[in-house]
């Protein structure tokens, strides 16, 4: 049976089953989406279901409707509300579709051409212009449809927001299955939206602060197999993985240079925990922070020449910048309420994120860089884990849950505040995201 929308999926590397070797295969956790704020005036827009064949594992106008749907900007028309099933241009009735109060319809088609290959084609139409906004093609392997499905959702939105699209991209994630005695964590990588996910890595001690590479091909994070603390980076196609850091003490929080060469972490030996910067060639470490109080949650700056941090030096956790060189002088960022933490700097380098408090509540905030505009996205109470997606539209975090159940839940809100939808796992709990990169043509 076609599937409508993509369920989940498990790829183990070898490497992580020979570590974490289970007696039956792991369950990923399913995710149910719910929009939870939107823009004053979504934009309308329908997307006819494509002319395909029974052999085509995705349908591909229904991914194409739930990503546009699902960001907050669009609200999608109903298929039993459609005046008709055109997949091209000539056999659309337009009078018919603007009588349904849309702006945009998309037709197309997926075609099987030779050696097994698929071509996707589509046009987004104006309906209220009659006229052709964008349209293309897309080709590759039946496996790779759903993949085609995103791209078609990201070429839509940039012609019609403007701002590239982050559908066919990726966000990593910790799972926590299971309580007690029975509890197991695992490092999940999975499509923008949540679903087609991937199981990098599992056990029954705790996995942290997952962070992609620039290059989208490696995952760096925190393990206690051991029962001690300590970075490993991981290749996500092939499970080959090598652990660069398990110093006496803390070992933590890791961030990526801009250039992929370097790691900056949190080390604490024997005292304060401070920045250190990892060379992964030369494995030679150089600390950047020298304060007698906590220095944490390093963040790369977009030139890889300095990292904001959070520090508690002034009383209260504060961020900060300085320059990788020994011996920088930090200069304080934050001055808004009495906790700021966990920065995260937008693509573009003009917005930093982070955790602030408000009224005892934990939400996420964004201040410009230049003006030092603050703005508070989400309520709380207690969310954490900020990462911008590669287009720097969209933040995805950690929603904590009060109640009796308690747990965790990821959640997405747009740079302005105005869209946000939620991914609450259907068993377990989630955590600790991470948005990867845009893919390349080499990945």
């Amino acid at each position: 049976m076609k599937r409508t929308i993509p369920h989940a999926g498990l790829r183990s590397s070898a490497l992580a089953a020979l570590l974490f070797a289970a007696a039956a295969t792991p369950a990923l956790a399913q995710v149910t989406i719910r929009i939870t704020t939107g823009v004053n005036h979504p934009v309308p827009i329908a997307v006819v279901p494509f002319a395909e064949s029974e052999q085509d594992p995705i349908d591909v106008a229904a991914v194409v409707a739930h990503d546009l749907a699902g960001c907050g900007r669009f609200t999608t028309l109903a298929r039993d509300r459609m005046p008709g099933t055109p997949h091209h241009a000539a056999q659309v009735r337009f009078g018919a579709w603007k009588a349904t109060g849309i702006d945009y319809l998309v037709v197309g088609r997926v075609v099987r051409r030779s050696r097994g290959r698929l071509a996707v084609d589509f046009n987004l139409l104006n309906a209220l212009t009659r006229q052709s906004v964008a349209r293309e093609r897309f080709t590759g392997t039946p496996q790779a449809l759903l993949n085609a499905a995103h791209r078609v959702s990201d070429a839509i939105f940039q012609a019609i927001t403007g701002i590239r699209g982050a559908f066919d991209t990726h966000i990593a994630y910790v799972a926590q299955i299971g309580t007690g005695a029975h509890h197991e964590f695992q490092l999940v990588v999975a499509d923008a939206d949540g679903y087609n996910q991937h199981l990098i890595l599992q056990s029954p001690l705790p996995i942290m602060s997952p962070v992609w590479s620039p290059n989208g091909k490696w995952l760096a994070y925190v393990s206690f197999e051991d029962h001690l603390s300590a970075v490993y980076v991981q290749r996500v196609r092939t499970g080959q993985r090598y652990r660069v850091s398990a110093r006496p003490g803390e070992n933590g929080a890791p961030a990526w240079a801009p250039n992929g060469q370097k790691l900056a972490l949190t080390l604490s030996g024997n005292s304060y925990p401070q920045i250190y910067v990892l060379n992964l060639h030369t494995h030679h470490f150089t600390r950047i922070t020298d304060a007698p109080a906590i220095n944490t949650s390093a963040e790369w700056a977009p030139n890889g020449r300095s990292v904001y941090f959070t520090s508690d030096r002034d009383g209260s956790p504060q961020i900060y910048r300085v320059g990788i060189t020994p011996g920088s002088i930090p200069v304080r960022i934050t001055y808004t309420d009495g906790y700021n933490a966990d920065p995260r700097i937008s693509p573009n380098g003009k917005l930093l994120a982070m955790v602030t408090a408000i009224d005892g509540r934990f939400c996420i905030a964004v201040q410009n860089l230049k003006t030092g505009t603050f703005r508070v996205l989400t309520r709380g109470p207690l969310d954490s884990s900020p990462s911008f997606a590669p287009n720097g539209a969209t933040i995805i975090y950690s929603k904590g849950l009060l109640g009796p159940k308690g747990g965790s839940i990821l959640a997405m809100v747009s740079v302005d505040g105005l869209a946000g939808m939620t991914l609450k796992p259907t068993h377990g709990e989630v955590s600790s995201p991470t948005w990867g990169p845009f893919p390349r043509k080499d990945h």
